[in-house]
């Protein structure tokens, strides 16, 4: 994984396994992989790692099993799924209403770019 120095190393963990929520690989129930065995995947510090898992636990995101480790929740998938929403009205959909404004960029532009995402959806499908 590609780091970035605009937000922190353990946000973009936890991003990650919020995507693996949402695409899933991690499903209500599934045991995640333990905080050293992530920060070696990593190559960062435990602590770290821990303090990714801390704050998927207090989201309501990860349960704590005291002794045997961490745990998708069972609300999980909601969970991530209203913190992306979220994220995606109030950050990225007003950036991208300005970029479509500062191009110019008119229905038909976007539709034809609907059009070959959906396409190459397809065709990943097969």
């Amino acid at each position: 994984m590609d780091f970035k120095t605009s937000k922190g190393i353990f946000l973009q963990i936890a991003d990650n396994l919020c995507r693996q929520v949402l695409d899933g690989t991690l499903k209500p129930g599934d045991r995640v992989p333990s905080v050293r065995d992530l920060a070696a995947e990593f190559e960062v510090n435990r602590n770290t790692v821990m303090r990714t898992y801390s704050n998927l636990e207090e989201a309501g995101i990860f349960d704590n099993k005291r002794g045997i480790g961490f745990f998708i929740s069972e609300n999980a998938l909601e969970l991530v799924k209203a913190g992306e929403r979220n994220v995606f009205f109030n950050h990225d959909l007003p950036e991208f209403m300005m970029k479509i404004k500062l191009l110019r960029l008119n229905s038909s532009d976007l539709v034809g770019l609907i059009t070959a995402i959906n396409n190459n959806d397809k065709d990943e499908d097969k």
